[in-house]
């Protein structure tokens, strides 16, 4: 038995960029920083930011063009991804997270494109909801 999940709790580094192919298929890409802060031995306090790349298809690409902002928290699941291409005779390697569930984090205040609340209150959380189907017939 094999697992690839990911789940991710970040802020998006700049805004999607969103393409609609040919075929009428949708992707958005944008970048998702992580924070972890620890003490070192020194007992210094230490954080380190590690950046992912995130693509997205189909009806959730076209959430994230809506809703999906530079600085806006995000709860990310999906698979790690790893594709190839050949540059200068040369193989190069390039990893992703491909998202297949996602939901608005944070203030209605800081996600203001975001769907509406049912409530009023700006300080309830923010959520949309997305559960993208299975993305294995992807053209890579």
């Amino acid at each position: 038995m094999a697992v690839n999940k990911v789940i991710l709790i970040g802020r998006v580094g700049k805004d999607p960029e969103v393409r609609h192919l040919e075929n009428g298929m949708s992707v958005a890409k944008f970048t998702l920083a992580t924070n972890e802060r620890y003490t070192n031995k020194s007992g210094e306090k230490v954080e380190t930011t590690e950046w992912h790349n995130i693509v997205a298809w189909r009806k959730l690409a076209e959430i994230v063009e809506k809703y999906v902002k530079k600085g806006n928290q995000i709860y990310l699941e999906g698979k790690i991804t790893t594709r190839s291409y050949e540059k200068d005779n040369e193989t190069k390697y390039f990893t992703e997270i491909v998202a297949n569930n996602m939901q608005m984090l944070g203030s209605k205040k800081e996600n203001q494109s975001s769907a509406p609340l049912s409530s009023e209150d700006n300080s309830a959380p923010q959520k949309v909801d997305i559960i993208e189907e299975e993305t294995d017939d992807l053209p890579f």
